[in-house]
């Protein structure tokens, strides 16, 4: 931040600023500084290189009038943040930006402070915040993008909520009675947000929208019941021919994605009703696991240990298939002739 004294400075020990004015200094501009500059306020310097971050204009102006010092106060801040500073001063007074000016330094802005939000850009340009993600997708296309974004507020504000949307889906199915507000709080969302997935649950959508999956088109509506991309590789390799990965018919002929059979499973009253049944939800809860979750994980994984975590993930799976072929075997043993529930014989009197 500038220090609350100004102390005069000689022109010669000043570098140059690095402007955001893409043509330079405005000459007419300079003379009519020089008519009234007696009253011009001081220039603002960063004090370590000391470089202009405001006030090109009013030097030209006093060197102008023959003067060979002006007015200064300091900037203390890190040096990569006097681009910043500069362009906030220059949108605040004196001689306006242009949109072109605004929009190379919103794109140089975002290459040396990537973590800003597209609103804290937008306050520091003078732009909209929509005109600042355009310049965003443009600028930093094919580059990794973190997933926080500090605002205006000075906060962290994270901008992918998928494996909270998920986790909030999970509670809502295995446990229905639990407040919103519990369910956003053991979540981490919002209670807008916590709204949010349980219409969708109950349209027999996805929790997470589709322009969060990267898959489809911005603004697309998934289909009641559609598989989520993020969830089409969790299907086993004997699923039936002509069937949707990752899903399984439903009524009215269309598939039910996992999420959803988890709900509807966690709702049967035959597992919520009994001791081992609600272990067992438990149980499937804690092992439910989705794209979006060991994406998250993987860059953890040092390169020297990727080839024995893949094979944990592999025995993983085989596990999971050979779960998957006992439960067949036992439901096929249970069916009757022409499919028929074999029932225990009635007690003897």
């Amino acid at each position: 931040m500038p220090t609350n004294y100004t102390q005069r400075v000689r022109i010669v020990a000043l570098l140059p600023a690095d402007s955001p004015r893409l043509n330079g200094v405005d000459h007419a501009h300079v003379q009519r500084l020089a008519d009234i500059l007696a009253s011009l306020p001081p220039i603002l310097v960063h004090r370590p290189t000391m470089r202009i971050v405001d006030g090109s204009h009013r030097v030209a102006a006093a060197a102008l009038m023959g003067q060979d010092a002006v007015e200064v106060h300091y900037f203390d801040g890190p040096e990569k943040d006097t681009f910043l500073r500069s362009v906030s001063a220059n949108i605040a007074h004196g001689l306006p930006l242009s949109t072109a000016d605004r929009k190379a330094a919103a794109e140089r802005i975002l290459r040396s402070h990537a973590d800003l939000s597209d609103r804290a850009v937008a306050t520091c340009t003078g732009l909209d915040p929509k005109t600042v993600a355009a310049v965003r997708r443009s600028s930093t296309e094919g580059t990794p993008q973190s997933n926080t974004r500090v605002g205006s507020d000075g906060k962290d504000h994270p901008l992918d909520r998928t494996l909270e949307r998920l986790r909030a889906a999970e509670l809502m199915t295995s446990e229905p009675d639990l407040p919103l507000r519990a369910v956003a709080e053991r979540s981490g969302l919002s209670l807008g947000t916590a709204h949010d997935v349980r219409r969708r649950l109950q349209r027999g959508e996805t929790p997470v929208p589709s322009r969060r999956r990267g898959k489809e088109p911005e603004g697309a509506t998934p289909q009641a019941g559609a598989v989520p991309a993020a969830l089409a590789d969790r299907a086993p390799a004997h699923t039936a021919p002509g069937r949707p990965a990752g899903a399984r018919p439903a009524a009215g002929g269309r598939s039910r994605t996992p999420l959803e059979t988890l709900r509807n499973l966690a709702a049967d009253p035959s597992l919520r009703q009994s001791e081992s049944g609600r272990h067992f939800l438990r149980w499937l809860h804690t092992h439910f696991v989705v794209d979006e979750a060991w994406r998250q994980q993987a860059g953890a994984v040092p390169p020297h240990c990727t080839a024995t975590v893949a094979e944990l993930a592999l025995q993983c799976s085989h596990t999971w298939r050979r779960f998957a072929e006992d439960l067949a075997s036992r439901r096929l043993t249970d069916m009757g002739p022409a499919g028929t529930v074999r029932t225990a014989p009635p007690p003897r009197n």
